[in-house]
């Protein structure tokens, strides 16, 4: 064995065997235990960086453990590819966005092999292609035909700079999450998904994910955002205005009812007078993500309209406010300055009467902010005296006797909106037809053009079609779909991407749902919520079985630079592939896994990289010095005292290791763990039997280092003396005898410092440890002249005395 560690050669030459092998390749086995783990797939963009190589790192070292212990491991990869980056890039370089993508993934597949990922290529699947997105068009004909898709006409986000409609999700601080544009409010023709047909089920399903994290767990909660109240219905002229409030107890204190822009009566008083026109034309200049709109300014006008007070028959003046969303509820709310802050302040801005109608029993006065707490109501008629969950019964009681209003759950979640206007997406597979109206189309797959460069009206062929239903000259829909349909589902085609009969096929019964699922936590809701939602879909199409797609989820942290997120506006990116040609893809693995545990940012160090590069070369090093001296047969029965503790380290290793990388995934302390066996085994004096136990603990480190750093482990686990790839190895096994120990050292600490050290028989009993530990010289010397109020001690470890 040559003694300098050299990772280029080596790591290219174990590459090329398990492409030869096919060793990733995996098909279903009934006899064996599956574990699907699986990684977010990536956008093509045409690099990595080192947060894919984060992200990927983490899933590859999990799916090699699970191998290791006897499982049937599916770990897949493909490409997120439909977006607005390539059709971007091919309006500024002039070139298809399908030539833009497939170069790009031809790149990045290249990287990912490189850095020693062990995913079966076999099942490889990119979202633009046409067997893909086909069973999407065809799910989606199948939704519209039992109702959950429908198209209408509503307030939208639009993005001024990349000319499409966003999602509430994909607004950000009132801005496109990817142009960063200020979002406007239109209103435009939209299809849209009913995922809240399916909300309570969703929230229901939360309190099953217990291997979610509670971030996660919680942000999806607050977003679907269940609410208990009342729908009351106030008459304005010969209208209706039906207003959903959690706070009926409230309800004699409304002085005002406010109206979204885009409201029917909103309309009309525009027609009427211009400067209403002007005013609600003010109001559509914003986003319709409820985060938003919280935050700016409140701006509003009364109209000049009366609602009538359902129990009061008070009249109420009718306000524009730009606070009041037309897609949340019915685009009115009633207004309780006295009780909701943001209805206080603009009460106050515009002179509006505050009325105080719930108190905590103290003397009423005049409030400096409103009053949002529950209590008991006064100025309240008939209601007097009670407590507002009391007045909550009460006041709905009344209003549905009167048929002015009837209790109601409600949800913050709403409809999605799934339509884009972009030319680089899957096509919608609808027509219009002058005389049928919407119909599906029937000629699956509907193809978007590969060669086009603008949008789908202009490719003739694509947009002119026969109406399926009356043989008229129609066309087709060119919006898109949101590229978040795609990501919603491909973990299920992983288990069958080569079924061109149907969407899925029973090998998805097999394999989901999936065992370990990994990614950044800026997807709780959007691509999170979505998957869950669309499992459902295919659950109830007969597709899958079982309700939730990811049992277990990791949401890894990010990777930091100077404190900061790394980016390319901020010029602080390291690429990867620089990395792995001065290093290695070992070091870089290495590095990844060793900086942070998974969940928590990760800070870039060059000095960090150039320490994991260290470390490899003196294992390697290690292995060889070990390798000069013929290694005898180990018997541990003849193993002397030292000889037994080296020992005994390597198996507490084992222990240790399989722990962290199997149930908690302290990636980084598994790590140290296994450094800290390599420096004990370089120590231990050359005796016959430690050699022998040195073999033992070298071919232990290489077992447990191989998930991490597969490709130096695979060449050492060879040298070492063992045949075949380390991958088809087993986890190395725990001998329980070796962990035995005659005698134990015992840290003493006085009022929980520590204060010396005890060696005692391992089964020497509590009192003897007490006597052995009290009359310890040093203890003594800080128990002296003090009274010993009780001893602790923890069995094996340490004992605290406690003194006054």
């Amino acid at each position: 064995m040559h003694i300098k560690y050299t990772p280029e050669s080596i790591e290219l030459e174990v590459q090329k065997n398990w492409n030869t092998q096919k060793s990733f390749k995996v098909v279903e086995d009934p006899n064996k235990e599956k574990f699907y783990c699986l990684s977010m797939f990536p956008y093509p963009s045409g690099r990595l960086h080192i947060g894919h190589v984060r992200n990927y790192t983490i899933g590859d070292v999990i799916s090699r453990y699970q191998r290791m212990q006897g499982k049937n491991v599916l770990q897949p990869m493909g490409w997120d590819a439909f977006g607005l980056p390539a059709e971007n890039a091919a309006l500024k370089n002039n070139v298809p966005p399908a030539k833009w993508t497939r170069e790009n993934i031809a790149y990045m597949r290249q990287q990912l092999q490189r850095l020693g990922l062990g995913y079966d290529w076999d099942r490889e699947l990119a979202t633009c292609d046409v067997d893909y997105y086909r069973w999407e068009q065809w799910l989606f004909i199948q939704l519209y035909k039992k109702g959950l898709i429908y198209k209408k006409t509503a307030p939208v986000n639009w993005d001024p700079v990349d000319q499409t409609v966003l999602a509430n999700e994909q607004v950000i601080d009132g801005r496109g999450w990817r142009s960063g544009a200020l979002v406007e409010r239109r209103e435009i023709p939209q299809w849209f998904l009913k995922i809240t047909a399916y909300a309570d089920e969703l929230l229901q399903g939360l309190e099953g994910l217990e291997e979610w994290p509670h971030a996660v767990r919680s942000m999806q909660r607050q977003w679907i955002g269940r609410s208990e109240g009342v729908e009351i219905s106030f008459q304005v002229g010969e209208n209706t205005l039906d207003v959903f409030t959690t706070r009926p107890d409230t309800l004699m204190g409304a002085s005002y009812v406010a109206i979204a822009a885009e409201h029917p009566l909103a309309k009309q008083a525009a027609a009427q007078d211009a400067k209403y026109a002007d005013f609600i034309h003010t109001c559509t200049q914003t986003s319709t993500a409820q985060a938003d709109v919280e935050t700016m300014e409140k701006l509003g006008m009364d109209i000049g309209l009366k609602a009538i007070h359902p129990i009061t028959g008070e009249k109420l003046p009718v306000w524009v406010a730009n606070f009041v969303l037309m897609s949340y509820g019915s685009g009115a709310v009633m207004s309780v300055p006295a009780h909701d802050q943001r209805d206080f302040e603009f009460a106050q801005k515009y002179d509006l009467p505050i009325k105080q109608v719930i108190s905590d029993g103290k003397t009423t006065q005049n409030l400096e902010a409103a009053f949002v707490e529950k209590g008991i109501l006064i100025n309240s008629g008939q209601f007097n005296d009670l407590s507002s969950q009391e007045a909550f019964i009460a006041i709905a009681e009344y209003l549905e006797k009167q048929n002015k209003g009837q209790r109601q759950v409600n949800y913050r979640l709403h409809d999605w909106g799934i339509s884009r206007q972009r030319y680089w997406g899957c096509p919608i597979p609808m027509i219009e037809c002058p005389a049928c109206g919407t119909v599906p189309a029937q000629d699956l797959p509907v193809v978007l053009p590969a060669e086009l460069t603008t949008g789908l009206k202009q490719d003739s062929e694509f947009y002119h079609v026969s109406c399926p239903q009356c043989g008229k000259e129609a066309h087709r829909e060119t919006d898109t779909f949101d590229t978040f349909m795609e990501s919603s589902w491909y973990y299920a085609r992983y288990t069958c991407p080569d079924n061109e009969k149907g969407m899925l096929d029973e090998r998805v019964h097999y394999w989901l749902p999936v065992d370990q699922y990994i990614g950044g936590i800026e997807h709780a809701i959007l691509h999170l919520l979505y998957a869950r939602f669309f499992h459902r879909l295919m659950r109830d199409e007969g597709l899958v079985h079982g309700d939730e797609p990811f049992t277990r989820l990791l949401t890894q942290g990010m990777v930091l630079k100077d404190n900061e997120k790394m980016s390319k506006s901020k010029g602080n990116t390291v690429d990867p592939q620089d990395l792995i040609e001065k290093y290695g893809a070992d070091t870089v693995r290495l590095f990844i896994m060793f900086a942070a545990p998974p969940e928590q940012s990760l800070e870039w160090s060059d000095s960090a990289v150039e320490g994991a590069f260290r470390f490899l070369k003196r294992l390697w090093k290690q292995v060889a010095l070990h390798l000069e001296h013929a290694v005898p047969l180990l018997e541990p029965e003849k193993l002397n005292d030292t000889e037994r503790a080296l020992r005994r380290q390597v198996h507490e290793a084992i222990v240790k290791v399989s722990d962290d990388l199997g149930r908690r995934y302290t990636f980084n302390t598994a790590i140290a763990a296994m450094m800290a066996l390599l420096n004990s085994l370089s120590r231990a004096q050359d005796t016959p039997q430690n050699h022998a136990v040195r073999q033992e603990g070298l071919k232990a480190v290489v077992l447990m280092l191989s998930p991490i750093v597969p490709h130096i482990s695979q060449v050492l686990w060879q040298e070492l003396g063992e045949t075949g790839l380390i991958i088809d190895a087993s986890w190395p096994k725990v001998d329980k005898n070796a962990l035995i120990c005659d005698e134990l050292k015992i840290v003493i600490q006085v009022n929980g410092k520590v204060r010396g050290h005890i060696t005692v028989p391992a089964d020497t009993d509590k009192q003897t440890i007490e006597t052995t530990a009290l009359s310890e010289p040093n203890v003594q010397r800080f128990t002296k002249n003090k009274t010993v109020k009780k001893v602790i001690i923890v069995p094996k470890k340490l004992v605290n005395v406690v003194v006054i």
